[in-house]
């Protein structure tokens, strides 16, 4: 799949603390839903051992939007919390399991769903900031990532005459033949399912044994015959031939040729993004409670030291430290963000971007460019490489989201398309090799302070751009260095709470009261659930 802005990089609007675990899962548990029509009574979610779920399914959200998925529920829903209760309450039962089933993702998602009438399974992979893949469909391989309205029809014989009959009758679907044991699945992809008509007639032939229309759960759809014209750095520079065009520009050229879209339909699109984000940011500094978190109410405190004048004068740093924390509290609450790249990187682009932008006097639309420039920085990143912590560590969440974050701020400055670059990839220079290690299992500390660390590093590589400092190494280079290093990284490293800040003293103890807490027994290590 061809990454989208709004799908793959400032995206999606979502409750939850992590995007990989619940964002993705939520996804998930729709192509679920609708593989089995909407009715199931069980469900048996499976995850590898050696992956990162077993430790963090509960705690960092997949639970959560596993269910919301399973219950048909958008990543925002209010309702989210609560969406296991309300699966048991829709007479839906699900449980979890833990295997030795070797899978390489260590984001891998087994389930198998049956009713009364029908019994199916699915294999998905959460491959970060949100987006998914499923790789397998009652044991047929394939890839689906969510951005088609997909018909899947299981026929006898080899599919040939089916699907020439599909292609004849319904020339904007792109077909795709997996060969099973019992016949061939025919996967007819596009913009609408397969007409119920043609389906009919299909079916009257008696070659046709089920259909299953699975609908799409990303912003942007694809089409089968999308181009972009660049998908690297360099292929953008090339591009540009010295033209001088703003990035921002560039970034809606992209998502033009991606989705399909208008210009003004791009900026629109991301102007709503930034008025979601600044009622985030509002509602944060204003204060949110929420009883299964590390951390408190802090932003508050900081915005009245600043107004008293009591803190170092950090210029307009001081309120990006206050944003970016308020967007982190919000996340924290289970408010509505936007994974920008991802969950867990949420706050340091948008509270950098918002922060600067208001300090500069400028308009929604000026942050939408600005925030449109850092997608296309994203869009290098997630074609090349990752925004996943459990695949690359840190450096792909807050690492990205510094990277991103200094093209933005350059281009608030109306900086050169060069100067954005170049301060991309001096910001993610400096991040390689950072880890991630969430204390108590919960992705606040020292995610916090990493996201204002991401923000403030971008602040700096952009002024320096905005002076001509030299990066030296051109920015793919320095995404393939970072893709190189997190395969050189052990995986208790890379956001499965078994390493760094993750196994202190203090972190096990406040895991312990935080389960203590939840369950209501008093000793946190019992595993009941009250």
């Amino acid at each position: 799949m061809i990454v989208s802005i709004f799908n793959d990089v400032i995206g999606p609007v979502m409750r939850g603390p992590s995007s990989s675990h619940c964002a993705a899962a939520l996804r998930i548990g729709r192509l679920a839903r609708d593989l089995m029509d909407g009715e199931f009574s069980e469900v048996l979610a499976e995850f590898d051992r050696s992956g990162s779920l077993p430790s963090t399914h509960e705690s960092q959200g997949s639970d959560m939007g596993l269910c919301g998925g399973l219950m048909g529920w958008d990543a925002a829903d209010e309702r989210l919390l609560d969406s296991p209760n309300a699966l048991r309450n829709a007479g839906m039962n699900i449980r979890y399991e833990t295997v030795d089933a070797g899978d390489p993702h260590p984001c891998t998602y087994r389930l198998t769903l049956s009713s009364a009438r029908q019994k199916h399974s699915l294999i998905a992979i959460s491959t970060g900031g949100g987006m998914m893949e499923v790789l397998e469909i009652d044991g047929i391989k394939l890839s689906m990532c969510g951005d088609y309205f997909e018909t899947l029809i299981r026929v006898t014989g080899d599919g040939t005459d089916v699907s020439g009959q599909i292609q004849r009758a319904s020339g904007a679907h792109e077909i795709l033949l997996h060969k099973a044991p019992d016949g061939t699945w025919i996967e007819a992809r596009g913009a609408s399912f397969v007409d119920e008509k043609i389906l009919a007639s299909l079916s009257a032939t008696g070659t046709v044994s089920l259909v299953k229309k699975l609908g799409p759960v990303l912003p942007v759809m694809s089409r089968p015959d999308t181009k972009v014209p660049f998908t690297t750095c360099a292929e953008l520079l090339r591009y540009d031939a010295g033209r001088g065009i703003p990035i921002w520009k560039h970034a809606v050229a992209y998502e033009m040729a991606r989705g399909g879209l208008t210009e003004a339909e791009v900026v629109a699109k991301m102007v709503d993004i930034i008025r979601i984000l600044r009622r985030s940011i509002a509602q944060g500094i204003a204060g949110t409670q929420y009883d299964d978190r590390v951390l408190g109410h802090q932003c508050g405190n900081f915005q009245k030291q600043m107004q008293a004048g009591r803190l170092l004068n950090g210029g307009a740093l001081n309120r990006i430290v206050l944003y970016v924390t308020s967007l982190m509290e919000v996340k924290s609450s289970m408010g509505v963000i936007v994974a920008a790249p991802t969950a867990g990187a949420c706050a340091a682009l948008p509270g950098a971007v918002i922060a600067m932008a208001e300090e500069m006097g400028l308009d929604e639309e000026a942050m939408a460019r600005a925030m449109l420039a850092s997608g296309l920085i994203g869009v290098f990143i997630a074609t090349a490489w990752t925004f996943a912590a459990e695949v690359g560590g840190c450096q792909a969440e807050g690492g990205s989201a510094a990277s991103m974050a200094a093209a933005a701020l350059v281009t608030l400055a109306d900086g050169t398309l060069s100067q954005a670059v170049t301060a991309s990839s001096m910001a993610l220079q400096s991040m390689i090799g950072l880890i991630c290690d969430p204390v108590a299992n919960r992705v606040e500390v020292p995610c916090l302070g990493k996201n204002v660390m991401a923000a403030s590093n971008a602040v700096s590589c952009a002024n320096m751009a905005l002076s001509d400092f030299d990066a030296v190494i051109p920015l793919d280079e320095v995404i393939e260095t970072a893709k190189r290093v997190a395969t050189q990284m052990p995986r208790e490293l890379r956001c499965t709470a078994l390493g760094g800040l993750s196994i202190t003293p203090t972190s096990l103890a406040l895991e312990q009261k935080l389960a203590a807490r939840k369950t209501g027994c008093g000793t946190g290590g019992c595993g009941c659930k009250s």
